[in-house]
């Protein structure tokens, strides 16, 4: 019986792999190893990134939130504990987007805020 051999299957497999790192720069692209680390190494920052965008995405929410609060003259912690005490369900990327697109709402927001909060502080 004749020895199998790899013959076509190692041909796609390597084709695949260079059609994966397709724009890399260098060998990158060129060579089947260079092309197999460096597509091992995009797919590790990849997957970190993707979690680290969520992570810089809340953070301009609030920043965003933290600056339109301030234009009314209230913190953003106690705009935060106002919401949440009065049972408003709009999270901050809602409600950044509230504050850049319709202020007068976020008014609004920020009067049942400060109602909520004083009166919280007047029970209490």
């Amino acid at each position: 019986m004749p020895r199998a051999r790899k013959g076509a299957a190692r041909t796609q497999a390597r084709r695949k792999l260079l059609r994966e790192a397709r724009g890399f720069f260098g060998t990158k692209s060129r060579l089947k190893q260079q092309a197999k680390v460096a597509l091992m190494r995009a797919g590790r920052y990849a997957w970190r990134d993707r979690r680290a965008r969520k992570r810089d995405f809340r953070a301009l929410w609030i920043t965003r939130i933290t600056a339109a609060c301030r234009m009314r003259g209230v913190r953003y912690s106690l705009f935060i504990n106002g919401i949440q005490r009065a049972g408003c369900l709009l999270n901050r990327k809602m409600l950044s987007e509230v504050a850049i697109h319709d202020p007068i709402t976020f008014d609004a927001l920020v009067n049942l805020a400060k109602a909520k909060t004083t009166a919280s502080a007047a029970a209490a």
